[in-house]
């Protein structure tokens, strides 16, 4: 899923997990069982009862003993090439203590915790630049929050990618093997094993010269393109066509094919970004590749991205698909070659050795330029600061009264519940009557004092008094594994992590994402 690349990423990761509860101890098997390099879990915590009704792995008899201790010896068992550690601390000795404790993780995974330690532990992490994922099961809610300053990712595996054949405008190497080939005088055999890629291009060319040298652009001119390349199917003596598959398979990807060569949106904001202008010796080498990038694409890519060196599998003998396979895969080589040349310029004028960046990363990055994400999230300070809180965000989205936003507005009001009052609303059931009350109270004062013109339903309050803080191990499992593939994410820097809040509603098994 992820290339030997990811894996070898992945095994090489230090994760951190704070809280070693059901969600913390979900989340952790399922960074375990690929193989995660090694974790440590950081929980001051004695195993209750209520633990052992939530987790899969803790048993009656761990009742009393630490919780991390449980957590570590249970999980390494399920893979011996992991390496697991444990402190018997709470977070916020810690955070007293020993701040710069957390520095040696590539991730830091927060469960469950308070939100005083939250904002304590993602201010600390946000300074030394070390991601942080804060998860949490409440009741029938899973809520997911990624707090990263930037994350670059090459490989995004786009899911409805198109192929790069630069048909419209052939670069000289792909146009002298077209013109090798001579549709109207070939054998048989030859004509229905032309890759189709090459039919294109040739009636492109004729299309060319009878409509002034413009691509078909709209639906009639397509159908007209496609005519045109079904009246050169071969015909038998009765003067019917003969079938060539090549030349359906042609006529089936004009759509795709026939495009204009240009570049993405995104990745000219990537290339025109302050990162990628101003370089220094601090600058991650994601920047520097796409600083070379911005020049190859002013200088030998005229405009346009290096080749991505990759054809679909089409109907063709194989000396021909070879050849065509070939011709891209040379000008990929090229194309990276001068993209590898401006990179060590880059790194000399930075007072950095040129091979600090391997050719897998170059190769890596010219094959996936169109594909380049950068995500950027914002702080939790700014998150819940009253003047930098995103309230537009929250309004729009309050439109529909029922929006997974409705339980993050009730998340931040358990909260401020529990800051004044010392627990969760509805812990224990002879107050939970009581607190319905107290909690309403704590909502509009929380709306209130962020300026939100909204209105919450009666019923998510006396749900979440219902709720009482659990943590049902089946909202957890789910949080588990969608987290999971979070880190692997942000660690193997593939795929595209999502920014920055994730909301999963159990009662109706929807979710979604804001970004707050």
């Amino acid at each position: 899923l992820w290339g030997d690349h990811g894996q070898e990423a992945l095994e090489l990761a230090h994760v951190c997990l704070i809280c070693a509860t059901a969600t913390g101890q979900e989340i952790l098997k399922n960074l375990v069982l690929p193989g995660v390099g090694s974790f440590t879990v950081v929980d001051g915590n004695q195993v209750t009862g209520e633990d052992v009704g939530n987790s899969f792995f803790l048993q009656r008899s761990n009742i009393g003993q630490n919780r991390a201790q449980c957590t570590t010896e249970l999980l390494q068992e399920l893979n011996s090439d992991v390496s697991g550690n444990f402190v018997e601390e709470n977070p916020d000795t810690l955070l007293d203590n020993d701040p710069s404790f957390f520095c040696r993780f590539n991730v830091v995974i927060a469960t469950q915790l308070p939100e005083s330690t939250l904002l304590r532990l993602a201010e600390v992490l946000w300074n030394y630049n070390i991601p942080l994922l804060v998860c949490r099961t409440y009741g029938l809610v899973g809520y997911m929050r990624i707090v990263i300053k930037e994350h670059q990712v090459i490989e995004s595996h786009p899911d409805n990618s198109l192929d790069d054949l630069r048909l419209d405008n052939p670069f000289p190497e792909l146009r002298e093997h077209i013109h090798s080939y001579d549709l109207d005088h070939m054998e048989k055999k030859d004509h229905s094993h032309t890759p189709w890629v090459v039919i294109v291009a040739k009636y492109l060319e004729k299309w060319y010269n009878e409509n002034g040298g413009q691509i078909p652009r709209n639906y009639k001119e397509k159908e007209a393109f496609r005519e045109m390349i079904r009246q050169g199917i071969l015909k038998n003596e009765n003067g019917i066509q003969e079938d060539e598959e090549n030349f359906e398979e042609a006529i089936k990807n004009v759509n795709t094919a026939v495009i204009p060569t240009k570049i993405p949106v995104c990745i000219e904001d990537i290339l025109n970004d302050d990162c990628c202008t101003s370089l220094s010796q601090q600058t991650p080498s994601f920047w520097i590749l796409a600083r070379a990038l911005k020049e190859f694409v002013a200088k030998e890519g005229q405009g346009n991205l290096p080749v991505r060196g990759t054809i679909p599998d089409m109907i063709a003998d194989s000396g021909k698909f070879i050849k065509l396979q070939n011709v891209y895969r040379d000008k990929a080589k090229k194309d990276a070659e001068a993209v590898g040349n401006y990179a060590a310029k880059m790194l000399q004028s930075i007072g950095k050795a040129p091979e600090s960046i391997s050719q897998r990363e170059l190769k890596l990055l010219c094959s996936n330029s169109a594909f380049l994400q950068v995500v950027r999230c914002r702080s939790l300070s700014e998150e819940y600061g009253l003047n930098t809180s995103n309230k537009d965000e929250i309004i729009s989205h309050m439109d529909n009264p029922d929006s997974e936003m409705v339980l993050y507005l009730m998340l931040r009001a358990v909260d401020r519940f529990f800051k004044h009052h010392g627990r969760y609303p509805g812990v224990y059931n002879y107050q939970a009557e009581d607190d319905i009350g107290k909690l309403k109270t704590c909502l509009n004062s929380f709306l209130q004092e962020y300026g939100l013109p909204v209105t919450v339903k009666d019923d998510y309050i006396h749900e979440f008094c219902r709720y009482g803080a659990a943590e049902p191990h089946t909202i957890a499992a789910f949080l588990g594994g969608a987290a999971a593939q979070e880190i692997v994410k942000i660690i193997t820097k593939q795929f595209v992590i999502f920014n920055n809040t994730y909301i999963y509603n159990g009662m109706s098994q929807t979710s979604a994402t804001f970004k707050l």
